[in-house]
């Protein structure tokens, strides 16, 4: 008897030893990857989730979502990689979205079939969000945003469907690239063509921002999302004008909007920067700014 309790006490203790020295269990990530087989792209779809740092111990709370757009020659992966986006993200409630857009323009192309980066957003990605994560679903509780490429994306997707997002933004947008002939586009002469044909294609007019603006009734203009835009003085000509005339559109038009010159070029030190500012305005526009905004501001550089 003696010989068992004492097997058993041995036993206990070896087991409590060998518990203390086992290492603990790892905490589910704040970020992570998520692959997805989208039916729209033919093919699968990478997209990258920041998630707030309470997520997983306040199981009960809904979150507003921010997707985050990446520019031309980019992927998925590039707010991640370029800036310090996770940690910015530690300081809101706000699950941020990073999807893949390719070279696509976020537009359904018209000739290539399975480009319909447009269409997979809106129609696959956010049920599918919404699906794996605890997310307000409702308009009140998503944004978008994105650079350059990704900019005219964010923009174009608040101007097009202002029932689904409470808040745009964009950072250096290319936002007069389908105003431009493609053959004056250099690099990105190819992509515009493969999104959107010759600039004589309908395409163009129906995906262009400025003739959206220009022709958007006012009972529509009081329907959109609060929209963000900022460029650096010393960014691409071309694209710095085009953010200056778009603001100008929308002051014309008393759309609800905040435009920005600041010191800085098309990089990702300019991004790194700008992308704190666009989390902090998506913090209070989501759900606790829902209420329409009246104001418009135009801040250019001297």
């Amino acid at each position: 008897m003696k010989l068992s309790l004492r097997l058993g006490l041995f036993i206990l203790l070896l087991t409590t030893q060998l518990l203390a020295q086992a290492p603990p269990k790892a905490s589910p990530s704040r970020v992570q990857t998520i692959e997805f087989q989208s039916r729209l792209l033919a093919s699968k779809a990478l997209y990258n989730v920041i998630l707030p740092t309470d997520y997983f111990t306040s199981r009960s709370s809904r979150y507003a979502v921010l997707y985050l757009l990446h520019g031309l020659a980019g992927h998925y992966s590039d707010w991640l990689t370029h800036t310090n986006i996770a940690d910015y993200a530690a300081r809101y409630r706000i699950i941020i979205v990073m999807p893949e857009g390719n070279n696509g323009w976020y537009t359904d192309s018209v000739t290539v079939p399975t480009d319909r980066y447009e269409s997979y957003i809106l129609e696959e990605l956010l049920p599918d969000v919404a699906r794996r994560f605890r997310t307000i679903e409702a308009r009140y509780g998503l944004g978008v945003a994105g650079l350059s490429m990704g900019g005219y994306g964010a923009l174009k997707f608040g101007l097009k469907y202002p029932e689904r997002f409470a808040f745009a933004a964009s950072l250096s947008g290319a936002l007069g690239v389908v105003r431009s002939d493609p053959a004056s586009l250099g690099f990105a002469a190819d992509s515009v063509l493969r999104a959107f044909g010759p600039l004589d294609n309908p395409a163009h007019k129906q995906n262009d921002l400025f003739a959206l603006l220009e022709e958007m009734p006012a009972m529509r203009v009081t329907s959109l999302p609060y929209l963000y835009f900022d460029c650096g003085t010393e960014d691409v000509p071309q694209i710095f004008s085009s953010n200056r005339e778009l603001s100008e559109v929308m002051l014309k038009k008393r759309v609800a909007h905040e435009y920005r010159e600041l010191p800085g070029d098309h990089s990702w030190a300019y991004w790194d920067r700008q992308i704190q500012e666009v989390l902090e305005i998506a913090a209070l526009k989501l759900i606790r700014g829902h209420k329409h905004v009246t104001h418009a501001v135009s801040l250019r550089a001297n």
